[in-house]
């Protein structure tokens, strides 16, 4: 399977995503955190640092759950920080 090459847009959307987590991460360990979703830690690392900009959905869901966040808030925090690059994520 050949996987298509992502767009510089796609690349950004998922460092701010991993940006948006490392945020709503705060003090929590990496390791905390990818436990509690179920994920393993060098997932949550490559998503963090852009490298997974795209993960699966119910890998998204997994980590929201986690940090507490709904998906309509982590959904408008994306899209404001690529509107305006503004404040990412108050909730």
């Amino acid at each position: 399977m050949v996987r298509v090459p992502l767009s510089p847009q796609e690349r950004q959307r998922g460092e701010r995503f991993g940006a948006l987590l490392r945020l709503a991460r705060g003090d929590r360990s990496m390791v905390d955190v990818a436990a509690a979703a179920g994920v393993s830690a060098e997932t949550l690392r490559k998503i963090e640092t852009g490298r997974a900009p795209t993960p699966a959905f119910f890998t998204v869901a997994a980590l929201a759950h986690a940090l507490d966040l709904s998906l309509d808030a982590l959904v408008a925090a994306c899209a404001q920080d690529a509107e305006d690059g503004g404040e990412a994520l108050s909730a």
